[in-house]
């Protein structure tokens, strides 16, 4: 038998739902970092592409042109000068006609190839507009009416997620996944959603080097991805449960995925910082220079986020110790019964007289997701430079997705094949 380092990620499928794919999962990043055109380019090469369901009214605001933020700001203006910021609402009919806008144009884009791959949601579920069930009902079932192949529940996993959408008639044709940090975590979701019937189709087992949002604690660096994918790994065994385990957060190159799979018992790998700098990401190319340049030392985990989460970004992102005024009215996106964690560090501030010189406890996460001003990357993220080559204009020559998605399949020795 080869060795690790001998083999790859090609020698490997990926098997969900009786469907056999390239071991590869693209993860879904927010605000429209990860494109439709990115998913569905990881898809045409056979993985599994994911887009982000982030503020997707806003995104289909800029998209298509409808005006679901413009109407949602007059409605929240009006009630705030009534009743404050708890009577907020989010018109939930126009959310999910947002999401199936949206996913409904991704999906029609697929070719329908026998070889081509799946394209998913990734479902934040921490964005609570101001009512988190009805909210998240929405965005769930309107994903499911525009037709995703499946959807991957995230970022403060929702145990109510299943009986949600348990009712819509494609709960059991569209894959369902999780994305879990902990065996517990798991253990908790699976006992609450046992009720719907229904299993998940795939687990995401999100490590601590992941970029973004974390389902640590700032004590991140005590775990290690593969001891996790073992650890879940094993409460499947012990439940009789037959689910795929895909491990993510920190796999740089397809050697890294080989050992996954070898040693830990993945059955493939999630990546996503690698696609931030490729020609189909949505980032800004002024921001994806600034992710090549990035040196190991200018990448933190901090706790600006509203969410609670701790989050890993370069220490550069212009939302850190920004003063930008709450924008609750436009977005609102986090808001909880009229509270956000930034919105009473920018009244604390105001009160003091000291806005003008920066909140430095949170950021007002919608808005400056939004504007691309929150740099979040993963704990490798100083290594993208090794994935490309600089121009004769001094500037790095951008990757395509297809680039990355078959330096992983292929690669070998923990290579990383360099654009040129």
């Amino acid at each position: 038998m080869k060795a690790i380092e001998d083999r790859s990620l090609d020698e490997f499928r990926l098997m969900l739902a009786g469907r056999e794919l390239v071991p590869i999962m693209q993860g879904g990043m927010g605000v429209n970092i990860s494109t439709a055109e990115m998913a569905l380019a990881v898809a045409k090469e056979g993985g599994v592409g994911h887009v982000s369901d982030a503020m997707l009214p806003d995104l289909v605001d800029r998209l298509f042109g409808t005006g679901f933020t413009k109407m949602k700001a007059g409605l929240c203006r009006a009630a705030d000068a009534a009743l404050g910021k708890a009577a907020f609402h989010f018109p939930l009919d126009g959310v999910r006609a947002a999401a199936k806008q949206y996913i409904e144009s991704v999906m029609q884009k697929k070719t329908g190839d026998a070889k081509e791959g799946l394209v998913f949601v990734n479902v934040m579920e921490k964005l609570t507009m101001n009512d988190s069930f009805s909210s998240l009902r929405a965005r769930l079932l309107g994903a499911l009416d525009g037709g995703v192949d499946g959807i991957s529940l995230s970022a403060g996993l929702h145990t109510s997620s299943f009986t949600l959408m348990s009712e819509h008639p494609r709960f059991h044709d569209a894959m369902l996944g999780i994305v879990v940090s902990s065996r517990r975590a798991l253990s908790l979701f699976l006992r609450r959603s046992s009720k719907t019937g229904r299993m998940p189709d795939y687990i995401v087992v999100e490590g601590p080097l992941a970029g973004g949002h974390l389902g640590f604690g700032m004590d991140w660096a005590n775990f290690q991805l593969a001891d996790i994918v073992r650890d879940v790994k094993a409460y499947l065994v012990e439940n009789g449960l037959s689910i795929p385990v895909i491990a993510g957060g920190g796999v740089f190159t397809g050697t890294d995925g080989v050992r996954l799979i070898e040693e830990a018992g993945a059955a493939g790998v999630q990546v996503a910082t690698r696609f931030t700098v490729t020609q189909e990401s949505g980032l800004p190319e002024a921001v994806k220079q600034r992710y090549l340049d990035a040196e190991e030392s200018e990448i933190e985990v901090n706790g600006v986020s509203p969410t609670g989460y701790p989050m890993r970004m370069l220490k550069s992102s212009p939302a850190i110790n920004a003063s930008l005024k709450p924008q609750c009215e436009a977005y609102g996106y986090i808001l909880d019964r009229g509270g956000c964690a930034y919105l009473k560090a920018w009244e604390a501030a105001d009160a003091a007289g000291v806005v003008k010189e920066g909140i430095a406890e949170k950021t007002c996460l919608c808005a400056q997701m939004r504007n691309c001003k929150v740099w979040t990357v993963g704990a490798l993220g100083y290594r993208l430079k090794e994935t490309t080559v600089r121009g004769e204009d001094g500037r790095w020559i951008l990757p395509t997705t297809a680039d990355v998605v078959n330096d992983y399949r292929y690669g070998v020795n923990d290579e990383v094949t360099a654009r040129k």
